[in-house]
């Protein structure tokens, strides 16, 4: 049994005015999307903004394709540059500090490093405005430094999705989210995944290089492509750790950091994360078809209800010392029992075949 988990993606390029009386959303019209009426398209990429106020931007010649005002009837294409500008009430973007059980694997006066639990958002959006990790941040810090537009986020100069587990760094001031951000945007920064993924591998090791973009039949999901006119570069570097014949565990090493990176490589390379739901790894997709089988794999499922995805260690170097520093993370109980459980599955044997054959 697991459960149905609603993704939340904002990456869309956002810009306000300083009196936070307009709002402008640019949006690139990814290269396999198919022909769709405009103020479809914009309800489904921009969830928070209704059809009517699409219509009344357009009648105000507000939405505009390539630069040129359009009705609401016009159909998208291709590579279409669409610009909404419209004006909208001022945001709510007090942050509510929140009393949060956060597990704090290290910190000093520049940087702090935490273990996220599955389950938790990381910063506030349209429909999450507490519970995040970033409510329980500014709990415990009144200063932490903000990235340009990024109202909501202190401290952040990056994240991992919901049900995700494992290390994240954060800045306690300004000098610390230069330096982070620095090495960020020139993928220096160390970080190493692990996850168990369907399916055996023939090679130990292996590199996926397939650009990731926003899936043109599904807005909430990313595809990975190989064309070069489609979203952006994404590089996933990927060695395995342990083989249980039916699932790997394998620890990936980001070059790149683009939205589901990880998900969407291994739904590509024909290996989707164990029980991830949102890309098709909720099923029994390898193994026998006997029920006693299909059993297990649930059972797994119902420890681990989530996609198998744990950041396991982060490297960078110190913002103050410019010292190399390294950290690790233990897996998740979740995790850790699935693996156990698989373990025993593996070298369970009946006259030399595997249990459930």
């Amino acid at each position: 049994m697991h459960t149905n988990h609603k993704e939340e993606i904002d990456d869309i390029e956002e810009v306000s005015t300083p009196a936070e009386t307009f709002e402008i959303h640019k949006v690139i019209v990814d290269k396999g999307q198919e022909s769709l009426r405009i103020d479809k398209f914009l309800t489904a990429r921009l969830p928070n903004i209704s059809r009517t106020r699409i219509y009344h931007a357009a009648k105000m010649g507000m939405v505009k394709v390539n630069d040129l005002p359009v009705e609401v009837n016009y159909k998208i294409k291709p590579l279409d540059i669409i610009t909404v500008f419209y004006t909208r009430p001022p945001a709510n973007t007090e942050l509510i500090a929140e009393d949060l059980p956060l597990n704090i694997a290290y910190e000093d006066n520049d940087v702090l490093l935490v273990n996220k639990a599955a389950g938790m958002t990381v910063h506030p959006g349209v429909a999450t405005r507490s519970g995040t990790l970033v409510n329980a941040l500014a709990f415990r810090y009144a200063n932490l430094p903000n990235i340009a537009n990024g109202e909501g986020r202190p401290g952040l100069v990056h994240r991992i999705d919901k049900y995700t587990t494992g290390l994240l760094v954060i800045a306690k001031n300004e000098k610390a989210m230069a330096s982070l951000q620095k090495q960020f945007f020139f993928h220096t920064i160390q970080r190493k995944y692990w996850a168990l993924v369907w399916g055996d591998f023939t090679e130990d090791q292996g590199t996926i290089n397939a650009n990731i973009g926003r899936n043109p039949s599904d807005p909430v999901t990313m595809i990975a492509m190989q064309d070069d006119t489609f979203g952006k570069t994404a590089i996933t570097h990927y060695k395995v750790i342990e083989r249980f014949h039916y699932v790997t565990l394998i620890e990936c090493q980001l070059e790149t950091g683009r939205t589901h990176q990880i998900r969407a490589h291994m739904r590509y390379a024909g290996h989707p994360l164990f029980n991830d739901e949102t890309y098709g790894g909720a099923s029994v997709l390898k193994g026998t078809t006997f029920s006693k089988y299909k059993q297990f794999v649930e059972n797994c499922f119902s420890i681990c209800s989530r996609q198998a995805l744990h950041a396991k260690s982060l490297g960078f170097k110190h913002p103050a010392t410019g010292e190399e520093v390294f950290f690790e993370s233990e897996l998740p109980d979740d995790m850790r029992l699935v693996l156990e459980k698989w373990r025993k599955y593996v070298n369970a044997t009946i006259d030399g075949e595997l249990l459930g054959n």
